[in-house]
Parts: structure tokens; sequence; C-alpha cells
């Protein structure tokens, strides 16, 4: 059921005091991470980053930015928010709507203006912000300024005209809390791409029918003009793209020499020259002449092959290259909005067969993130309080998850559920990745932002996988867990020192861990996850080790080389972590007391792939028979009497004391080695004997 705007504006307005809370962000920068990441799911950039400027003085302002520009297609995307800090539902209006984009605006042309440049403080986000500005200006093709607000804009407003600033395209994009609102209840599905070829891209193209009548499958052939494609491409850019396996992995559009060559000097072998592109829709506008069949329009046009072609034509018109005599073939695909997850993904696997991939490993229904998502429902972890409360870890491996099962309760069973699943222990697919990947010595790609941060992510652990699926355990998950609580910890930890003025909080907890685990790994000593998982937090010494080693990486971060001021781009480039690398830290040593040696940690991957290949399958329930019903009785007495068991422990363990009358299945016999396991772990020697 979809709640109405009202309960998600009040729940949105909770999640963001609840994560600047957790985090220990102000509410502001809590409100800029969370809504800018609905942002990258919907399409409209790939990560953003915080640069706040508003001084006392008003009139200017700028929150952030996607990215660079030079790596973003020439488009330039300012970011400017609207934070209204009461719980109470407000209105935008149409004068404080052009009043917030007027500052932003300022900010934007100030940024050109070296005496405003200077006037800011160095180390500043703000000045780095400005001084990316002035470098990219020449490559800056168009300007995208977003107003982000958690208030409902009114319904009179008729939005703000695009125009142009020192000749480069600027547009305007609100995202109001009703838009937001939109978004969710949609199941955070993008909007809707929809392309008017005769009134927005230079006419029809002729298209020629390639299935037959009755056919079920819908295929066609067309010609596209190459400033048609390009045009189409400048107003959707990389959303054309994201069903595209190879363009996913690797950096999105990115220009071929080949192709550019075939433009420059021989446009009109392009043709012939040109593998084309793959492309699907959920459907299309046509019209019968008597020359034949018209395409007019298209629904949710994916190119699933041929993103370089795409990005080249579109760069090579954005360098005013003549493409009259520039011509695509494409093979176009009509696939409902129903079978597009299923089917899209193999013509993209296949149509880039040179380089396969499985499109669906990147997504939730991947066995990877089923697992994780398993783990998450049934380990308990310890209570760090002392207390028998216990609490579990929420893995959503797909969007809203979380909340969509915690609406489906009552208002007693939420309470029970927010005990047992608190929000503070929620990790989301892309919060893994980053809690991963720092530890793997990555803080430059985590640097980068969500999205391309879990792209390669990803890419690193289907490779995993396949090569060992029983090394992703329930001691990996724990591991997990713990990483995770290290990198919160290291946000606190980061906060409170003397020396964070604010900004780049994000950067400086990715290399302090990545850091961390690099000179542990030096030493071939390493932290002892384990240890973390059961006090759910880090040490005292661990917590002076984070602080001392983020100062270093602090430090690093603020002084760049000569030709490069942005702090939030430089901690984005390999350089940097080189630099990282040679620095000289030194460790107190209560802290290396803590580490433990390479032997233990393999010994450690060792049970933990054993234990998982028994949780795999017969092996669990051939050890539950052999050791017959009376055992299980005796073990779930054990457990009943001093409330270690849940009902549902109970109620299995009762099965298998019907050994050999009922033979449990190959699941609940997993779940009943599990409950032993726990058991054992508070000192039960009932089934001492078995070896699990």
């Amino acid at each position: 059921m979809t709640i109405s705007i009202e309960e998600f504006h009040q729940d949105f307005f909770q999640e963001v005091m609840a994560s600047a809370d957790v985090d220990g962000l102000y509410a502001e920068d809590a409100f800029f991470e969370l809504f800018c990441e609905y942002l990258a799911e919907a399409g409209e950039f790939d990560t953003a980053d915080r640069a706040p400027y508003c001084p006392p003085a008003g009139g200017i302002r700028v929150d952030g930015y996607a990215g660079d520009p030079a790596q973003a297609g020439g488009v330039l995307s300012l970011i400017i928010l609207d934070f209204n800090q009461s719980p109470d539902q407000a209105r935008l209006t149409q004068t404080d709507m052009n009043t917030i984009f007027k500052r932003l605006e300022n900010f934007l042309n100030k940024s050109l203006d070296a005496r405003f440049r200077n006037s800011l403080e160095e180390t500043s986000a703000a000045f780095g912000l400005a001084d990316l500005i002035a470098v990219r200006w020449p490559v800056i093709s168009k300007i995208r300024l977003f107003l982000v607000s958690n208030r409902q804009l009114s319904a009179k407003v008729d939005g703000r005209e695009a125009g142009e600033i020192d000749g480069r395209h600027l547009s305007y994009s609100v995202w109001d809390i009703e838009r937001l609102h939109r978004f969710a209840a949609a199941g955070f599905a993008r909007e809707e791409i929809s392309i008017d070829l005769e009134a927005e891209y230079g006419g029809a193209i002729p298209l020629l029918q390639a299935h037959m009548g009755d056919a079920d499958y819908k295929a066609y052939l067309a010609v596209v003009p190459g400033a048609q494609l390009a045009s189409i491409y400048d107003r959707w850019g990389s959303r054309l793209l994201e069903q595209n396996v190879r363009v996913f992995l690797q950096a999105r559009g990115g220009v071929n020499k080949g192709i550019r060559n075939t433009i420059d000097n021989d446009p009109d072998m392009f043709f012939a020259y040109n593998n084309g592109i793959t492309a699907t829709a959920e459907g299309i506008m046509s019209r019968e002449t008597g020359d034949g069949l018209l395409l007019t329009g298209l629904k949710n046009l994916q190119i699933v092959n041929g993103g370089q072609t795409t990005a080249s034509i579109h760069a090579a018109m954005r360098r005013n290259a003549d493409l009259s005599k520039v011509f695509v073939q494409m093979k176009l695909s009509i696939v409902p909005p129903e079978k597009a997850i299923d089917i899209v993904p193999k013509i993209s696997e296949f149509a880039n067969s040179q380089n396969r991939v499985n499109a669906a490993d990147f997504f939730a229904n991947h066995p990877f993130h089923v697992r994780l998502e398993e783990f998450s429902r049934r380990i308990f972890a310890p209570s760090p309080d002392g207390t028998f409360r216990e609490s579990k870890w929420f893995y959503e491996r797909a969007r809203g998850q979380y909340q969509d099962a915690r609406g489906l309760l009552s208002i007693a069973q939420r309470k029970k559920f927010d005990l047992e699943y608190p929000k503070s222990q929620l990790i989301s697919k892309t919060d893994l990745a980053k809690y991963l990947n720092v530890w793997r010595g990555h803080p430059d790609i985590v640097s980068k932002g969500a999205q391309k941060n879990f792209a390669q992510f990803a890419d690193w652990n289907r490779r995993e996988w396949a090569a060992q699926p029983d090394s992703y355990n329930e001691a990996f998950f724990r591991h997990a867990v713990a990483k995770a609580l290290v990198f919160r910890a290291t946000e606190e930890i980061v906060t409170e020192q003397s020396w964070y003025q604010g900004g780049y909080r994000a950067n400086v907890v990715a290399y302090a861990i990545a850091k961390m685990g690099y000179d542990c790994e030096k030493r071939e000593e390493f932290v002892d996850f384990d240890s973390i998982w059961r006090a759910q937090g880090v040490s005292e010494n661990m917590g002076e080790a984070i602080a001392l080693v983020a100062e270093a990486v602090h430090d690093v971060l603020v002084s760049p080389p000569a030709g490069i001021s942005n702090v939030t781009e430089w901690a984005k480039q390999q350089a940097c972590w080189a630099r990282v690398k040679a620095v000289d830290v030194e460790w107190p040593a209560a802290w290396l007391n803590e580490l433990i040696g390479k032997d233990h940690i393999k010994a450690g991957k060792r049970d933990g792939i054993k234990d998982q290949k028994l949780l795999n399958g017969i092996e669990a329930q051939s050890i539950v028979v052999s050791a017959g019903g009376q055992l299980w009785e005796q073990l779930s007495g054990w457990g009943q009497s001093r409330k270690l068991l849940s009902p549902t422990e109970l109620g299995i363990l009762r099965v298998a004391a019907s050994v050999p009358m009922k033979i449990p299945s190959e699941k609940q016999c997993i779940k009943v080695i599990e409950s032993l396991r726990k058991l054992r772990s508070e000192g039960c020697v009932i089934g001492a004997d078995l070896s699990v």
C-alpha cells in the first residue's frame, strides 16, 4: 500500500534526523547525502560531492556538485539545498524557488571571478568547487542546477525556463518532497524516457519490420542520422546506457579514437565501418505512409550495445563536427515492461559477447546478495551492553526493503521490529561495497561515489563468487558487519577531532581505514574482526589508532600537488592513494598488540568455508539424522530452560527430536546445526562429540 505524502514526509524527515544522529552529521549534511542517493538512483547523476558555501550576508549559496564536468561529458551539475528543519510539511512557492536558484547562479557567476576565488579559504570545499568551475569552463557545454527540498512545490509553480550563460545551455530542476514521494511510490523506478522524434529531434525515421506479423517478439531495423542520435544523447545522457553491461562496469560514454577519426576524415563511410547500435524500447510510436513505416517516437529507449559509438558522435557534435554524412544502423527490439528485467540484460550480454558479463550479477537477485540477506535475517548480533536483548543487522539488497518490511506491520509489531532490526543496523548494498572496498585498498574508488564504487566492487565480487562461493559464509557476514562498525566509528571519531573543521569527512574516513589495512598487511598482521563483532564496536586502543591515522591522511588530502586545488577530485585519484600509502604512521603499541597473525586469519577462513559447505546441504541432514531425536530433544530442553532459543528455533528442534519417525528438510537441518552452535557458545555440552 502506498503511503500518503504526509506520512512519507514524516518518515523521510525522521530518516534524515536518525542518520544525522547515527553518523554524527549535521542535519543538512545528512539531508544532502540521503536525498542525493535517491537522485543517483533516479539517474540524475552518478555521484554527488558536498561543497557547502553560505556566507552570513546571504545572496549566494551552493551545497554540492555532481563530479568533474570533464568526466561527465562537459556537463556541470550544481546542487543547492532547501531543508526545512521543522517536522511539519511546508510549501515551496515560486518566489522561494526563484530566490534559491538566484543564489546558486550567483555562486556560479562569481566562481569565474579570480577575486572571489582568492577570497575563499584554499582548503575549503567551496574553493575547490569554484576553482574546478573556472578551470573546466572551456570544456563545459551544459549547466544543470538542482534545487533539492523537503518542502512541497506549490501547484501554482509553472517551472523555470531554461536559459543560457556565456553561450552554455542552462537548465533548472526541482526535486521537492512530492517528486521524491512519486519516485518512491513507483518503486524507485526511473522517470520515463519519452522521445518524440518529430517534435524534438528533427523528424521521423524510416523503419523496417524485422519480425513475423503474428510473432510475440517485435524487432525493427533503422538507419539513424548521426546528428539525431547525438541530440537524443545530449538530452538523456547516460540514462540511455543503464542496461549496457560493459558501460556499467567501465567509464560511461568513453570516446573511441577510431570512431572519431572516421567522423572527421571519412564521414560518408561511417555506416560501412561502424557496427551500429543495438537498442531496446518498451514501446514505439509509428505511422504508415505510402513509402513505408516511419518511427515517430520511443518509450524508455536503452542502448545496450554501441555506447561508445553514441558517446563519440555526441562528442563530435559538441566540437561542431559535420555530422550530415554520418548515419548509424540500429537494431531495435521492443521489450514490454514486465519482461524488461529478464530480457534486456540478456540482449546486452549477448550483444557484448566480446566481454560477456551477466548483468544480473549487479542487481538484487544475485546469489551473493540473497545469501547475505538470509544471514542478516537469522544471525543475532551479540548484545554490546551485556543484556540479553539481541538484535540483527538488516542487509537491504534492494532499495526500500527495510521500509517495506516495516510498513506492513501494526504499531505494536513495528516496535518489536525496531528492537530486532534497529535503523542504526541497516546496511544497503552500496554501503557494503564501500565498507569492503576500503579494506581492499580502494579509497580512491570509494571517493568516486556510491554508483561507481559499487560497479567496481560488483565486477570484482562476480569473479570472486564464481571462483569460491563458499568463502561468502557466516564468518564473511560477521566480518562485513565488523567493517561497517569500524567505518561508522571512524566517522564519529573524525567529527570529534579538533583539527577537523568540516568537509571531506567521507574522504578522510575512506583513506584512514584503507591506510590502516595497508599498513597491517605490510606487517603481516591483521585487525581482529571477530573481536569487533563480539564487542559490536571498536576498542579504545583502535579508536586512538584511527584518530592518529585520520589526521595523517587529512594532511595529505588538503595538500594536493601543484595544479590541483579541488580536494574532493584529488581524493579520487590513484596518485592520492599512492601518497597516503607512503606516509609513515607511528602506530600505538597498545593497538598493535591487538592485531592477529596470518595463521589465525587462514584458519578462520578455512573454518568458515568448511562451515558454509556444511550449511550448503546434505551433510547437515546427515549429522542431524545420525545423532538421533533424543539428542535434539535434550538440546531443545537445555536451550528453552535458559530462554536462549526463539520460538522458530524451538519448533525446528522439535521436528529434529522426531527423528527417525520424521526427517527434517535440509533447510531445517541447517538451522538445527546453527542452534547447536549457538548453544555451544553459551556453554552447552550436549552433542559435544558432533563435528560441526
